[in-house]
């Protein structure tokens, strides 16, 4: 598998190249660079060959989002939606939907998934869109915030209430009462095509409720999330890369009094502090993608531990990048300034790090008697 995933990482090269700057500045992708990604299989990499995908394993996806994360952020995040999207349908969707979403998912169409409310962001209790039955169909109200990738989808992936449970349902995003508005300059992964959705009597057939609706909030939550947060993760790693790649270049070919910089003591040690970064990020990524992988329970704290390790050491690595270029790297669309600002951003979504804290304490206080 990562012989063939080395193709697919060519492909990307390929057809990003020097670009992202140019995209950064815009705020916008290139639509028809994520049709082909799409059609390629590579914005959801572990769907299975059966179903169109490329079948990877957690291990060989992550390394391939950490080479697209390093690359661009944006671009990244597109894939943890596609992502979030594919592995949702695979978790609760029938055989029925299973076959033909994630034909979709894997055939160039693209998919945004939305979570979080104005009053509803972590605290679950206060989501109010509702998924309501309406005669043989359903109808969905409700208004959503900061949803990734939402002015490029085709179809969007929405949790709300459902019944006594909630469920997810996939909404087409030309469907009447569906109002996508575009964030205006976000601080980061600015070409992310984020948006705040407006659901206004959006009425669908039964059959674009996953698995039929009635599940627990919780559980589809977390399950969705878990996904998102591994892919984040790996994400931060490439942002590190990019970063210790760009500051090593500096430092050994900038001369500063009379000798390069990487001479120097004090920047030798910001070096030495982003290779640190980069290991830690890595093993803790790898070791939750094993986690993924062999079924593990404890694989949603594993998740958890790599995204906010992961985002805290990326949103480091990227401001020590930015001190040592100095004013080369304050450039706005250069590498090291897109990795500040992206940086940062993942310190917040899928789980702030406070959130992801207080997870972590809870489960060590669960190990004491």
């Amino acid at each position: 598998m990562a012989d063939a995933l080395a193709d697919e990482r060519a492909f990307v090269g390929e057809l990003v190249g020097d670009r992202p700057a140019a995209w950064d500045l815009a705020g916008e992708l290139p639509v028809e660079l994520l049709q082909k990604l799409g059609a390629k299989g590579i914005l959801c990499a572990e769907v299975p060959a059966a179903f169109g995908g490329l079948g990877a394993g957690s291990l060989d996806n992550g390394e391939l989002t950490a080479y697209v994360g390093g690359l661009c952020s944006s671009l990244r995040s597109i894939m943890t939606s596609q992502g979030i999207a594919a592995w949702t349908v695979r978790r609760f969707g029938d055989r029925e939907q299973r076959r033909r979403l994630l034909a979709d998912l894997t055939g160039g169409r693209l998919a945004a998934v939305a979570f979080s409310e104005p009053e509803a962001g972590s605290d679950l209790s206060a989501m109010r869109t509702r998924i309501s039955p309406d005669g043989g169909g359903v109808v969905v109200d409700g208004r959503k915030k900061w949803v990734t990738g939402a002015r490029y989808a085709d179809l969007l992936v929405v949790l709300g209430l459902h019944g006594d449970g909630a469920a997810a349902v996939v909404v087409p995003a030309d469907a009447p009462g569906v109002h996508v508005e575009p964030i205006a300059a976000p601080l980061g992964c600015r070409a992310g095509g984020h948006a705040n959705v407006r659901l206004e009597g959006v009425r669908l057939p039964a059959s674009s409720v996953l698995g039929g609706g009635g599940q627990p909030l919780s559980m589809l939550f977390t399950t969705a999330l878990t996904y998102g947060r591994m892919s984040v993760a790996w994400g931060c790693v490439g942002i590190i890369r990019a970063c210790l790649e760009s500051a090593t270049g500096h430092a050994k070919h900038r001369r500063q009094a009379g000798r390069p910089l990487a001479d120097h003591q004090l920047v030798a040690g910001q070096l030495a502090d982003l290779l640190v970064a980069e290991q830690v990020s890595t093993r803790v990524c790898e070791h939750a993608s094993r986690a993924w992988e062999s079924g593990s329970p404890d694989l949603v704290i594993e998740a958890v531990l790599a995204k906010h390790v992961s985002a805290g050491h990326a949103a480091r690595s990227a401001a020590t990048a930015v001190q040592l270029l100095a004013s080369a790297g304050a450039e706005d669309g250069h590498a090291a300034a897109r990795a500040y600002r992206d940086a940062k951003l993942m310190e917040i979504i899928e789980g702030s790090n406070e959130i992801c804290r207080l997870i972590l304490a809870d489960h060590a206080l669960a190990g004491v008697d």
